[in-house]
């Protein structure tokens, strides 16, 4: 498969599953159906947007490419009919979050190198394609965004763009490029959920202690 192809795959499949991720969320919320469609563009969509406006791609694929809201309102669709089924899991959101994250990582980091801009740029704005959705995603529902909390997520993104840009600084082909910080972002994720890792937390003091 060309390594544009493989590109426009991960970023497609992952505007599919952030969608779901999103519009799960919201329906955990009981938004109305235009609530849980809005939500669901802005959570697969919004990192991108960010990314795009960051390199200087104008106007942003996220609002230039109608197969981007086709599947943002797909993967919403999807989620209102199968609800049952993705409240059964254990994760509904995180497991599709992880792997829209996994996806979206690899996909804003080659995009960014694809266009000429260093590492430590590609590196930068491959998480934020990562996690950038689910900031927006947990701003409008009100609580806490799950990359400011202990939980290993953004750091998980963090090393899948990292592997990217190795793979391409010591020139391996387009799939060796693209499935090792694929697989290394969402294992991460996943492993820290399923075992309980957590990054470092320092707890608060206790009210009226001194110093």
């Amino acid at each position: 498969m060309p390594e544009r192809a493989i590109f426009e795959f991960l970023d497609l499949a992952g505007i599919f599953v952030f969608a779901i991720s999103g519009a799960a969320a919201a329906r955990q919320r009981d938004l109305d159906l235009f609530g849980i469609v809005a939500l669901a563009f802005v959570t697969a969509c919004g990192g991108g947007i960010v990314r795009d406006l960051c390199l200087g791609a104008l106007p942003p694929v996220g609002l230039a490419d109608w197969r981007y809201l086709a599947l943002a309102i797909l993967g919403a669709l999807a989620t209102i009919g199968a609800y049952g089924w993705v409240r059964r899991l254990r994760y509904p959101v995180l497991l599709f979050d992880a792997l829209g994250m996994a996806m979206f990582a690899v996909a804003g980091t080659q995009k960014a190198l694809g266009m000429g801009r260093n590492a430590e740029t590609a590196i930068l704005l491959g998480m934020f394609t990562a996690v950038g959705g689910g900031i927006i995603r947990d701003m409008l529902l009100g609580r806490v965004a799950v990359v400011l909390e202990r939980e290993i997520y953004a750091s998980a993104a963090l090393l899948g763009a990292l592997l990217v840009v190795l793979a391409q600084h010591f020139h391996w082909g387009a799939a060796w490029a693209t499935w090792p910080g694929l697989l290394a972002c969402f294992g991460l994720r996943y492993l820290s959920l399923r075992y309980g890792w957590n990054m470092p937390r320092f707890g608060r003091r206790e009210a009226g202690s001194g110093g």
